[in-house]
């Protein structure tokens, strides 16, 4: 498989601050494990430069209100008037917020461009899955939802493509399921803890669809401490048989690592050993129904220490249909 890691250092500039669990620390410990495990020595996945996402491609997704309000908060942190999401608590103000955020989604519209252009067969923006922005507001970490961006991209590139996208992140990626609620060239899919314990709330069954796009949204809420054979159940029971049917020409997936055990945010049991198997699954779909076309996204995972660089490492192998050393996954 050609696989593309759309990187930069330059990406390490979405930063919260000094003590926000979305550190970039995350995405820059994985990508340095790659490195060591020759996963991007020639042959493997070659790092492309990502370009920023010029206002154009925002407001595809947000409205240019919001636009503004986020070049305004990152001119000047320390006297901007909390709103639409911005301010203490989890997605606050910090300098050049739009460039860092515009970045990061950029890098998205770089991993699609990468993939329908035909350069790579797969392709991977590790620092992005911010999948928790909405049209007009920031939430959950996420100033702009770069996969929503990404997909509304590549929809105007290609009228026609039909994308299924599958979220695998402990929280429900809810932002993505709003901005194509009513789409029905897109399939949103989301595997979560249940909203009744964890934020944001949303992701119940009963989402199924906007009046447009009836049947076009899939969500399996699991209970906490949900294991490796759940999440793999769920997979093939309810995920993989929905996307057989809606025949995608492109599967886009983000890949958080917060159902994890190890997670301090979240109430899962995920292991190492089933992310892999959930990863691996994901791009063997892509083989069987688009040919193996298909954009990964980083997303969630806050134990960047330990457990975060060796899962996206993981995914890396997946991505490139590598064995993965069993040692990388063994148990944490």
């Amino acid at each position: 498989m050609r696989a593309a890691l759309v990187f930069s250092q330059r990406l390490a500039s979405y930063d919260l601050g000094p003590t926000h669990p979305l550190r970039p620390e995350r995405f820059l410990r994985a990508v340095d494990l790659m490195q060591r495990l020759h996963l991007l020595d020639e042959g493997g996945m070659r790092v492309v430069e990502p370009v920023p996402a010029g206002d154009e491609d925002l407001l595809r997704v947000h409205d240019g209100a919001y636009v503004e309000t986020v070049k305004e908060a990152g001119r000047d942190p320390d006297r901007f008037a909390p709103r639409r999401g911005i301010g203490p608590g989890d997605t606050p103000a910090f300098p050049d917020m739009h460039d860092a955020a515009a970045l990061v989604a950029g890098a998205a519209i770089t991993a699609f461009h990468e993939v329908l252009s035909g350069r790579a067969d797969r392709s991977l923006s590790i620092a992005g899955g911010l999948h928790h922005a909405h049209r007009d507001r920031a939430a959950g970490f996420c100033v702009y939802n770069d996969v929503a961006v990404g997909i509304a991209w590549a929809l105007e590139q290609q009228p026609g493509l039909r994308v299924a996208y599958v979220d695998i992140d402990a929280h429900h990626g809810d932002g993505v399921q709003e901005a194509f609620w009513n789409e029905p060239r897109v399939l949103t899919a989301s595997i979560h803890e249940s909203g009744r314990f964890l934020f944001p709330g949303t992701g119940s069954e009963r989402e199924t669809g906007g009046p447009e796009a009836p049947g076009t949204v899939v969500n399996v809420p699991l209970e906490p401490y949900a294991s490796d054979s759940d999440f793999l159940r769920a997979l093939d029971e309810r995920v993989v048989p929905a996307v057989r049917a809606f025949g995608p020409d492109l599967l886009v997936t983000q890949n958080g690592a917060d159902a994890l055990a190890p997670d301090p945010l979240t109430h899962l049991a995920l292991t190492l050993h089933g992310y892999h198997a959930l990863t691996s699954r994901l791009a063997a779909l892509s083989r069987e129904v688009c040919d193996g076309r298909m954009v990964a996204f980083g997303g969630g995972g806050y134990a960047y220490e330990t457990v975060v660089p060796r899962a996206w490492a993981a995914l890396a192998y997946a991505l490139l249909e590598r064995d993965v050393p069993p040692e990388l996954i063994a148990e944490h």
